[in-house]
């Protein structure tokens, strides 16, 4: 069984840990038979393959089952998106996690968004919220949507001073246990090269169209996901092939 020491010396700018993001047992079956070191769901592929929403919509024990069934599927270390964590009090916070650990994840997105779309947590709060997962025996990817959030509402995500909101949260990110930070939306290979020098934790970016994981590395990028477009490109692809068997 992987230790968190060994996953965690997985992510290195040199040659980073790229996870290529699956949903169920047989699509990490399929990744890890194409040379994945590591394992990693997307909560928006997860869900949407169980016919579910993305941000917990899907029931907890629903995503623990299958949890369950990917990791006695593959050898290679799971990590799994945990989003906000699927429990608002600490307490039941530090319940899931022990809960996501027991079904053999070796670590776990969690992101600092508010589900109901009213920003994200402050500084402290999630800080908290992570040293509490931490304290269960899970590497966490301590994920930051201050460019996500930009990026979402058709803002520019790729600005300096969002780069500076990011450092600030992933220092405490990093003093309350996170073993990587995570943050997506952003773009632009000068600032996530200014990320990577400034964050003393590893640094995973989400691959978006036109990215090159060559470069991302030079940039000092430690961790490269590749989010929901594995899911979108298979779900198109099925759909392709349905209607054209369907004519």
């Amino acid at each position: 069984m992987t230790t968190i020491a060994e996953f965690a010396a997985l992510h290195r700018s040199a040659e980073p840990l790229v996870l290529f993001n699956i949903w169920d047992a047989g699509s990490a079956i399929a990744v890890e038979q194409a040379g994945a070191r590591a394992i990693a769901t997307g909560s928006l592929s997860l869900a949407g393959a169980q016919g579910y929403g993305d941000g917990e919509d899907i029931p907890f024990e629903v995503l623990l089952a299958i949890v369950r069934r990917i990791a006695a599927s593959v050898n290679a270390p799971l990590t799994v998106d945990f989003e906000t964590g699927f429990g608002i009090d600490e307490a039941a916070l530090a319940r899931n996690a022990t809960a996501l650990r027991e079904a053999g994840a070796i670590g776990c997105n969690l992101e600092d968004r508010l589900l109901d779309g009213a920003g994200l947590r402050p500084v402290a709060e999630q800080a908290r919220r992570i040293a509490t997962v931490a304290a269960q025996g899970l590497f966490i990817n301590a994920r930051t949507d201050v460019f996500l959030a930009a990026l979402m509402t058709g803002d520019n995500p790729n600005r300096r001073e969002l780069v500076d909101q990011a450092i600030e949260r992933a220092a405490s990110y990093s003093e309350a246990g996170a073993g990587c930070f995570f943050a997506p939306g952003l773009g632009d290979l000068d600032l996530i090269g200014a990320l990577c020098e400034a964050v003393s934790l590893p640094v995973n970016i989400m691959h978006l169209d036109g990215m090159d994981n060559a470069e991302l590395a030079r940039c000092g990028v430690a961790r490269i996901s590749y989010g929901p477009a594995p899911w979108r490109q298979a779900m198109a692809a099925l759909a392709e092939q349905a209607r054209a068997a369907m004519q």
